[in-house]
């Protein structure tokens, strides 16, 4: 799990220094189109064997994922790396929410105070007072919801659908998705904050972006790997807490890509996101 932090984090840079020259957008087409014939070279060398059957599950999950993905990117591209990782870090939190109301799982005492704590933390973090300063981060807010979201279908599909056909499904729709917005892009005319959807495609074509483009799909596949290593052990609850070390990965990376140092209200609320994690995390 140390290692799947550090790579998720190094992830993020790389992120980061590729929004310099191409879109958010086209970032989670590259990443999600090399994915598709990762996990399709799976399938045909161990067939799966789980039998189906919602297919429209298999949809909403890939929906949800790619909602997530292209503004959890598009917030790394505009706010410091450390902030934007940490407020995706509060999908555990709007699991557990959404647990409650569509699954039915039962919210302790202890659960809601964590809720209290993490959501305290966001608060920090976003400076809601602040406007102008703060919608890039609400947006990195919601994508930790879609991530929920996505999370939350897993649980409902993950008996009847083999895990590489699930991931199969949110490579697929994060590939088409991103395609029908570059189609599109020229005919529509939106708002400045919700311009990142609608990026014109342009095609890489200097050697330092087409390399980190391929870098980046190797240790983004490399960290989900070692990610699913560390959840196979039987020590889950020191594993979430470890999972966190992303965190200060993420501000060290930021720091030597030139990100401003969080400030004593961001690393409080950092601190409170942590904490609470940690303990809805626990059993």
């Amino acid at each position: 799990m140390l290692g799947s932090a550090l790579v998720s984090a190094l992830n993020g840079a790389i992120t980061k220094i590729l929004s310099e020259d191409i879109s958010a957008l086209e970032i989670v087409f590259f990443r999600n189109f090399f994915g598709v014939f990762i996990i399709l070279y799976a399938l045909k060398h161990t067939p799966p064997k789980l039998s189906g059957g919602k297919i429209h599950l298999l949809f909403t999950r890939g929906l949800f994922g790619f909602m997530a993905m292209i503004l959890f990117f598009y917030t790394i591209s505009v706010i410091p790396l450390g902030e934007a990782i940490t407020l995706n870090k509060t999908s555990p939190f709007f699991v557990t929410i959404l647990a409650f109301f569509l699954l039915g799982e039962r919210l302790a005492l202890k659960t809601l105070f964590a809720l209290l704590i993490g959501f305290t933390g966001v608060v920090f973090i976003v400076k809601p007072f602040d406007i102008s300063f703060s919608f890039v981060h609400v947006l990195g807010l919601l994508g930790g919801f879609f991530a929920a979201a996505a999370y939350t279908t897993i649980k409902k599909i993950k008996d009847i659908y083999d895990s590489r056909v699930i991931v199969l499904s949110f490579v697929l729709v994060g590939s088409f998705l991103p395609f029908l917005l570059f189609v599109i892009a020229p005919y529509v005319d939106v708002s400045k904050s919700f311009a990142f959807l609608f990026a014109p495609f342009v095609l890489p074509t200097n050697f330092k972006t087409i390399a980190l483009i391929i870098f980046m799909s190797l240790i983004a596949t490399l960290s989900q790997w070692l990610l699913t290593k560390a959840y196979s052990s039987k020590n889950l609850s020191v594993i979430g807490v470890i999972s966190y070390t992303n965190i200060p990965f993420a501000i060290g990376f930021g720091w030597m890509l030139g990100d401003r140092f969080p400030d004593l209200l961001t690393f409080s609320g950092i601190a409170f996101i942590v904490i609470g994690g940690i303990i809805v995390s626990k059993k």
